[in-house]
């Protein structure tokens, strides 16, 4: 799907959702989230295709693997947080779409620790003693 008719098929949604709201709010509700699960999943060719990109680029670039990998885990951990508080605010439930959000950061904190841990290694190793 292009940008033209990911726009296309949310203002379809959201029309049909708008008419719909009225008399079937949990219809309503399915409807949204149907409609999001779809965008997202129209985007999963490019986002492979971003993937397939950045392992190229940190093999040439001798980067170690294991930090590049932690670091699309981090991103994915961010867009699937964001994908699901969003879901959840759009059902009205905002105290659990900051439980989401929350989650989400804490587990980009576990994942992060290594490379932090390594990056303090480093600039204590540069510091004169």
């Amino acid at each position: 799907m292009d940008m033209i008719q990911i726009v296309g098929f949310g203002l379809i949604a959201t029309v049909l959702i708008l008419i719909v709201k009225e008399q079937k709010a949990m219809v309503a509700f399915l409807l949204a989230a149907f409609a999001g699960i779809v965008i997202f999943l129209a985007l999963i060719d490019k986002i492979s295709e971003i993937i397939a990109m950045l392992e190229r680029l940190a093999d040439q670039s001798n980067v170690n693997m294991v930090f590049f990998q932690t670091i699309l885990k981090i991103i994915g951990i961010a867009y699937i947080a964001e994908f699901g508080a969003q879901v959840v605010r759009d059902a009205g439930q905002e105290a659990i779409a900051s439980k989401i959000e929350l989650a989400g950061k804490v587990l980009i904190m576990v994942l992060a620790i290594p490379i932090i841990s390594v990056i303090v290694e480093t600039v204590m190793k540069l510091m004169p003693a």
